[in-house]
């Protein structure tokens, strides 16, 4: 069995941020978004991986990801040249798939328990298709999966008005290659897009055998800020550990929080969960719970929490920053001239709050 990693899309909702690289590579604990689809696809038994990388910084997913060897998988890469949709996205891997089963998982999908046990149940069944739901409370947002009397799946609807149920269509399917088949009788939908749906629905409308799960367990689609933040506080919730390294020089250090053996926190206070990348250096600060720091970060008098700050960023005399997302090489510094007026340098699509 195979795995088909969508990387691509413009990802518009999280700019300024995916204006310098996609959005599937915005780190959550530490580690892109991306990187936990590929191990959750390595741990169910998936060695043999295509990401699909579109027009947004391509090199970067290349440049994280190379051949995969580091992450016990062996990655090729696809190219899509315009964002057309899933479908149009997932027939570009065919001959990567070739006559094999295989799994199509959006890259900015995250699930608690993974997919291992799903995997095992499409392997083990005659289906053709199996796809995951969830339920959900406003599913007018999503693909929404109606079932019949006897809870078979019968259609799917993208984002109705009247939903009939309120299970969404999760980012993550497996396929029989049959699903090339019904890719190639499609036409674009009223967004230009080539729909997985519509591809779906075409199986079910041919009689296919078309399964379904319900997930349990949370499922976070990364589309926005607060979804980031969301996901980053639960996974540092879920799966940090203590784990102090590094030097630590007159600080305290309270509850679950991983430092790497080269950052160096001094005269600081750090609360778990939270996360120190290496090389981050933590001064005369405070980094509150649900704070991810990555690597090569300055923070000095200074105090931030329930954030994400991405590599070798700069912070310097800032209170209170919570709630916020911090790029790389990005610098946010108090000036110590006294005037009475802030002073910014910000790029389009930007978001300020005082």
């Amino acid at each position: 069995m195979k795995g088909v990693v969508l990387h691509g899309g413009l990802g518009t909702r999280l700019r300024p941020l995916t204006y310098a690289g996609p959005k599937q590579l915005i780190p959550v604990a530490n580690k892109p978004i991306s990187q936990y689809v590929v191990e959750d696809l390595r741990d169910s038994g998936i060695k043999e991986i295509a990401i699909i990388v579109g027009e947004t910084f391509p090199e970067l997913v290349k440049q994280h990801y190379r051949d995969g060897s580091h992450l016990g998988v062996k990655i090729s890469y696809v190219y899509q040249e315009k964002p057309l949709g899933i479908a149009h996205a997932v027939g570009l891997c065919k001959d990567f798939v070739g006559d094999e089963d295989f799994v199509v998982y959006l890259g900015d999908n995250l699930l608690q328990r993974g997919i291992k046990k799903y995997v095992e149940d499409f392997k083990s069944s005659d289906a053709d298709a199996m796809i995951l739901l969830k339920e959900v409370d406003d599913p007018r947002r999503f693909g929404v999966a109606e079932f019949d009397e006897k809870g078979n799946l019968v259609r799917l609807v993208e984002k109705p008005k009247k939903p009939p149920s309120k299970y969404a269509v999760i980012g993550i399917y497996m396929f029989k290659p049959i699903i090339f088949d019904a890719i190639a009788t499609l036409k674009p939908s009223w967004r230009g897009e080539y729909e997985i749906t519509d591809a779906i629905q075409t199986l079910i409308d041919w009689g296919r055998k078309v399964e379904y799960r319900i997930i349990d367990g949370w499922w976070f689609d990364t589309g926005k800020k607060d979804d980031v933040l969301q996901v980053n506080a639960v996974i540092l919730d879920e799966r940090i550990d203590r784990r102090v390294e590094g030097r630590i020089e007159n600080s305290r250090i309270d509850g679950r929080v991983m430092v790497d053996r080269d950052a160096e926190i001094i005269n600081s206070h750090i609360r778990g969960p939270a996360i120190i990348g290496a090389g981050a250096k933590i001064i005369d600060s405070y980094v509150g719970p649900y704070t991810s720091i990555g690597n090569g970060v300055y923070l000095t008098n200074s105090s931030i929490e329930y954030s994400i700050v991405m590599d070798n960023a700069y912070i310097e005399g800032v209170n209170r920053i919570s709630d916020s997302l911090i790029g790389r090489n990005a610098k946010i510094l108090k000036s110590d001239d006294n005037k009475p007026f802030i002073r910014f340098s910000v790029s389009d699509f930007s978001e300020i709050q005082l």
